[in-house]
């Protein structure tokens, strides 16, 4: 994995970006979401979850992403060690900001990933989109369920 990726900390909001936003409810996830972010751990990517959730929310937060295989680097910090004193409003120190209020709104995960990744092969599909491809794989498909047939 290259050096440059493991420097990389994404500060990634929770409502409205991983998850539809129903706060203080956990929304449906977005589509792609947890694939992507599973991804950009794999990638060595230093994630960070940011967000407004705090206490029983925010626990409720960290947990969903946890069962569907997401582990943060750190959650409303810059490090997993660091103290927050509560007196001082903050932002979180990150190399890029994943956000449902960026100007021109969310673009999708997929977007997210091809923007991250700008030379992986892999595509992702965006909901009610085909790719490239989809056609002669449909069309591959059949020809096989037929071809058992005979």
């Amino acid at each position: 994995m290259p050096e440059e990726m493991t420097n990389i900390k994404i500060a990634v909001d929770f409502d409205g970006t991983i998850v539809e936003h129903l706060y203080p409810e956990i929304g449906k996830e977005k589509l792609f979401a947890f694939e992507a972010l599973r991804e950009m751990q794999k990638k060595g990517f230093k994630l960070i979850l940011w967000t407004v959730r705090s206490g029983k929310e925010l626990e409720e937060a960290v947990e969903f992403c946890r069962n569907k295989g997401v582990e943060f680097y750190a959650v409303n910090k810059n490090y997993p060690e660091e103290v927050i004193d509560e007196n001082f409003v903050r932002k979180i120190e990150a190399d890029i900001y994943i956000d449902d209020k960026n100007v021109g709104g969310f673009p999708g995960w997929s977007a997210i990933w091809q923007m991250l990744n700008p030379d992986e092969k892999v595509l992702i599909p965006q909901k009610g989109k085909r790719m490239p491809g989809d056609r002669n794989r449909v069309i591959t498909r059949i020809k096989r369920l037929f071809s058992k047939r005979k």
